[in-house]
């Protein structure tokens, strides 16, 4: 798989979308994924940053941004789509593509922060994978909150089933 061919990415950027295609591989062949599902979870790989870089007006949308595009563009798969659309905020409505494109978008191992601690995340997930979903998120909402950011109503939705689980 590639990126599509309207994608607007630097270098920089096709890098992230390989490690985070690359882990999802990894875990797919880790946990004995059947083809169907893993084709899936590297769709949304491919597709989730690929307008990251492109001339939007809020950052935020560029997730929601792909998810159109590819939706023009063939995509008919609802989680993919989904998983694209909120990959960085959060969904309670994803299936398991979501939930493992916001963990590898986070637990890539191009992200300088914390190395050692999301590579021992990483290890976990093909057989914690609540468990560290549960902790991304949180790590993820701690940081939107030391920001002073809003927290979006999908996030907060997100995390109330992850924490009624």
């Amino acid at each position: 798989m590639s990126l599509p061919v309207w994608a607007q990415v630097s270098a920089a950027r096709v890098g992230h979308i390989e490690r985070v295609a690359g882990l999802l591989g990894a875990w797919a062949d880790a946990m004995r994924l059947a083809a169907p599902e893993r084709d899936r979870w590297l769709r949304a790989a491919w597709l989730h940053d690929a307008l990251r870089d492109a001339p939007l007006k809020d950052l935020m949308a560029h997730g929601p941004a792909a998810a159109e595009r590819a939706a023009q563009d063939g995509e008919r798969d609802r989680g993919v789509l989904d998983a694209v659309r909120y990959h960085t905020v959060g969904y309670s409505g994803w299936d398991e593509v979501g939930r493992m494109l916001y963990l590898a978008d986070f637990l890539e191992p191009g992200r300088d922060f914390d190395p050692d601690g999301r590579h021992a995340l990483t290890q976990r997930v093909p057989t914690e994978r609540d468990a560290v979903l549960r902790e991304v998120a949180r790590r993820r909402i701690e940081w939107v909150v030391r920001s002073g950011w809003p927290l979006l109503p999908e996030t907060v939705a997100f995390w109330n089933a992850l924490a009624s689980r």
